[in-house]
């Protein structure tokens, strides 16, 4: 027995250490027990919520004991920890336990474990018959040849249970107690102790939890693991494809996790994850909780595309709902309508890997007779067989175009190298025009592990100049952001192209995309693609043309350029009607993000929802996404916040489907969320975008996502965290030379956390270089935006007044672009300045207009904000209400009554000494005391 127990009493003492007998006392409340490691979740500081927390804790209080399930690495021990660390804050006696699995052979094992928990001298007051048996389990004395008197151990239990009184026993890993200890712990339930234990999901509760109600601990979220992977610095971009792979169980993530850290080369979200062997063992023993026929069932469903029960009757040609019962029991599928879905794809790739051939034949074989879908049976015919056939080859290649019909590039992709894998010798250029469709599918689909494979058979097969670049260009289109590491192929490509100009335009296309997303350097970008503008043309190639100048227009755009407009209607006005590569290359789609751009929201919109359907027939995914993620930022500024959610929400599903890089939709998750939603989701989906672009090296959306999270920062009170962040996207964006204001609107931001600072004169010198710049490109809603900064500048120089005038002024004008949350935001500070001018009815006025907006728009966020200040309001009266407090004034006030001197608060706040003694002096006549002491003890006051 290496589990063993402490108790910790009221006074927080620890129990008495065993000096003989048959276990090792742990700690009570620490993360995991002896000889057992923490739990995966606390380990990347993720830990069980506050709300399951209490969940458990009201079931155990209604209930009296209850049994916490859930397969391991899930986070039962995290939890029990959790529940044992609160009651040991409320001074109760908690008795933690966990045996272990030798311990089951072991008569009256966590008997023992648990007497020795409890204090000596209890056992030493016994009746000598209940003395003789505790002393028994204890191995202090010798048990008779029959062994303790299982009586006398439970009424030995109970009395020493009753003398010591314990709030709470917490038993982990309760299905390893031993039958008679279990028997003998049924004295529990009568001693007005809850109980508290742990089994894995299918194990049946021990005796003494016989009965229990039962808590399943959920899997993690997409958004906890990536979290997790986080905290532990693993890579967070692959925080979908993990966590299918898991299912979300903590400890297979990290474990996951770390052995993807440990690869040479960072892998695509869709490639084969490494499946490290502890993972794997995990696998097999959940499946060995199911029957052997049970098992050969769920290896045909984890062969199918979309297995279901009606499928699975099929291709087994008998009833199987016992054996998916069975398997739904111990946790390895669950049933979503009629469809089966895997818990966690190690459990169907073990499946897989630990069958034979003739096994995974059979089954292809059974799914090809049994499935209606002419795609899918064509594919189970081909893996059902592994010789070269021309009939097979050519209807792989039938549902591949199929499959390209419907969109699904991903699947044609797949066929396409199934059918080119399965053509004769005899038929080679059939075979290599089959792995050149296969190679074009997959960089459509974004699949980058399905480019590599056909790319790298069309480059050692293919005489053809044509098909060698073509196939190296799918490898760089599949990459979506990650681009960085790709110099090898650009380089090739170019090799290959030779002094082709059609080709050259086409890799010189994606140098320019490279040179502005990764590089962050679009002059270079620009150049690049004038170039290929002028080669296209020269080669007569239309749709490369139209597109190099689409993108010689982004970049003019991102310059400043005038000629930005004089390019998008070059490129609109020669634009093939078919617009066959890539939506979001096209002009039409420019001209819906200069629509976005220059607030003409409803053309934005509208363009928009006609490119959708487009994009969700094509079949490419990152088209898709970035009309998703446009159509939220547009519904977002247009105050339709509901809308931009499930449009931000389902970016985020389909590049976690599709394994795109995560960055952009976690950036458009980000701007929706921290309007519609949250501020605190808005700040940890920037916090993950900003991770996954630097891990791709996507300058561009390391610098949105970045704004994002300066904003929320900033609107939230964390004034000089908002100056970091948003100083960094200044600096991103002086390296790459954007100059229009409008394309990420920064600049005011960035005005307004520095005015908030107390940084006024670094605050005026933003606002005037950027306002001379929106009023020469024209760009009416950045200077609004920058005259609302101009106002908090004016507020902190003690100048209210104007400031005020000011930003009722830009509100009027965002009002009438048909931008309602800046209005609202405008608001929100003017009734603060008011306060300032001790025009609280004003105040009062200017925060109920907000929230009208605010409310109409759905943006919860911002609502709740509005809300939080009318609160204030209501609360302040008095003399020195904290709601006359500015943001960083608040901030000071804080930090000096929790005991920072002047120079300490200085170097946090990233304001001189000077600024702060300033400041105080002002708190001081707000809040109407003279001193730290009374400052702190006014605070403490209000807490």
């Amino acid at each position: 027995m290496r589990g063993g127990g402490t108790v910790t009493g009221r006074t927080g003492r620890a129990g008495q250490s065993p000096t003989a007998g048959t276990g090792q006392a742990g700690a009570t409340g620490q993360s995991g027990s002896a000889g057992q490691p923490g739990p995966a979740g606390r380990a990347g500081g993720i830990g069980p919520g506050p709300a399951r927390v209490r969940q458990v804790e009201a079931e155990l209080a209604s209930e009296g004991l209850l049994l916490v399930c859930g397969p391991p690495g899930i986070g039962k021990t995290a939890l029990l920890d959790a529940v044992t660390e609160r009651a040991l804050a409320r001074g109760d006696t908690v008795v933690r336990l966990c045996p272990q699995p030798p311990d089951r052979a072991v008569p009256f094992a966590v008997a023992a474990d648990l007497l020795l928990a409890l204090p000596r001298h209890h056992v030493e007051r016994l009746p000598a018959p209940q003395r003789r048996a505790a002393e028994a389990v204890l191995r202090h004395e010798t048990p008779s040849d029959g062994g303790p008197d299982p009586l006398a151990v439970r009424l030995a239990l109970t009395a020493v249970l009753r003398a010591t009184a314990p709030a709470l026993v917490v038993i982990d890993q309760a299905h390893c107690a031993d039958p008679a200890g279990a028997a003998a712990l049924t004295c529990l339930r009568g001693t007005g102790t809850a109980v508290l234990g742990a089994v894995p999901t299918g194990d049946d509760a021990p005796e003494f939890l016989d009965g229990a109600p039962r808590f399943t601990v959920a899997p993690l979220t997409v958004d906890e693991v990536a979290a997790l992977l986080e905290g532990e610095r693993l890579p967070s971009r692959l925080a979908g494809r993990i966590h299918r792979a898991g299912g979300g169980n903590p400890r297979i993530a990290l474990d996951i996790g770390r052995a993807v850290a440990a690869l040479t080369r960072p892998p695509h979200p869709l490639d084969d994850l490494p499946v490290p062997d502890r993972v794997a063992a995990m696998a097999r023993r959940a499946l060995a909780a199911v029957p052997a026929s049970a098992r050969r069932t769920l290896l045909t469903a984890a062969l199918a595309d979309r297995p279901t029960s009606a499928l699975l009757r099929r291709a087994e040609g008998r009833d199987v709902e016992e054996e998916l019962r069975a398997a739904r029991h111990a946790g390895i599928v669950a049933l979503e309508g009629d469809e089966l879905r895997f818990s966690a794809d190690v459990l169907a790739y073990t499946l897989v890997h630990d069958s034979g051939w003739s096994e995974r034949s059979a089954a292809h074989h059974a799914l090809a007779d049994a499935t209606a879908d002419a795609v899918a049976a064509a594919r189970h015919r081909a893996l059902a067989r592994d010789d070269l056939d021309a009939t097979l080859a050519a209807d792989l290649e039938t549902a591949a175009a199929t499959a390209r019909t419907r969109g699904d590039r991903g699947t044609a992709a797949g066929l396409g190298l199934l059918a080119a894998r399965r053509t004769p010798v005899s038929q080679h250029a059939d075979a290599v025009r089959r792995f050149a469709a296969a190679a074009d599918d997959a960089g459509r689909a974004g699949r980058a592990d399905l480019a590599r494979r056909a790319a790298a058979e069309v480059l050692e097969h293919s005489e053809r100049r044509a098909e060698r670049v073509a196939a190296l260009l799918s490898v760089i289109d599949a990459a979506g952001q990650a681009l960085d590491d790709l110099d090898e192929v650009f380089a090739r490509a170019a090799a290959e192209a030779g002094d082709d100009h059609g080709l050259l335009a086409a890799v010189s296309l994606r140098h320019a995309w490279k040179a502005n997303l990764c590089d962050g350097d679009p002059v270079r970008a620009r150049g690049a693609a004038a170039r290929a503008a002028a080669l296209a043309e020269r080669a007569g190639q239309p749709g490369v043309a139209v597109m190099a100048l689409t993108m010689r227009a982004r970049l003019e755009r991102v310059l400043g350029d005038p000629a930005a407009e004089t390019s998008l209607r070059r490129a609109l006005a020669a634009a093939v009607p078919a617009e066959p590569v890539g939506v979001r290359n096209q002009p039409r789609y420019l001209k819906v993000r200069h629509d976005l751009f220059d607030d003409r929201l409803d053309r934005a919109r509208a363009g928009l929802l006609d490119l959708l359907p487009l994009a969700e027939r094509s079949g490419d995914t990152e088209d898709l996404v970035e009309i998703l993620r446009s159509l939220a930022e547009t519904e977002t500024r247009a105050g339709r916040c509901a809308t931009a959610l499930r449009h931000a929400d389902r970016a985020v599903r389909v590049t976690t489907a599709a394994g795109q890089s995560p960055g952009p939709s976690w950036y458009t998750a980000a701007f929706a969320e921290a309007a519609g939603g949250t501020f605190e989701r808005a700040r940890a989906f920037a916090l993950r975008g900003v991770r996954a672009s630097q891990e791709e090296h996507d300058q561009v959306f390391l610098s949105r996502s970045l704004h994002v999270l300066g904003t929320v920062q900033l609107v939230t009170g964390s004034a000089a965290e908002a100056v970091e962040q948003l100083s960094r996207v200044r600096d991103h964006e002086r390296a790459q030379q954007v100059a229009d204001p409008s394309l990420l609107r920064w600049h005011a931001d960035l005005a307004e956390a520095l005015g908030t600072a107390g940084r006024v004169a670094e605050a005026e010198s933003v606002i005037e270089q950027y306002a001379r710049v929106a009023r020469e490109l024209e760009r009416h809603s950045t200077l609004a935006a920058l005259d609302r900064a101009g106002a908090v500048t004016l507020t902190a120089r003690g100048e209210p007044e104007p400031a005020a005038a000011l930003l009722e002024s830009a509100a009027e004008r965002f009002a009438a672009l048909g931008l309602p949350l800046e209005c609202g935001r405008c608001l929100w500070l003017l009734s603060r300045t008011r306060l300032r001018l001790r025009r609280r009815a004003a105040a009062r006025r200017a925060l109920t207009e907000a929230r009208g907006l605010f409310a109409a728009a759905a943006a919860h966020a911002w609502h709740g904000l509005v809300d939080e200040a009318l609160t204030r309001l209501d609360a302040g009266g008095a003399k020195g209400g904290a709601g006359e407090l500015t943001t960083s004034e608040g901030q000071l006030a804080a930090l000096v009554a929790a005991g920072a001197s002047n120079r300490e608060a200085a170097a946090q706040l990233h304001l001189s000494v000077k600024t702060v003694e300033t400041m105080l002096t002002r708190i001081y006549r707000k809040t109407g005391v003279h001193s730290r002491a009374q400052l702190a003890a006014a605070r403490a006051g209000r807490a």
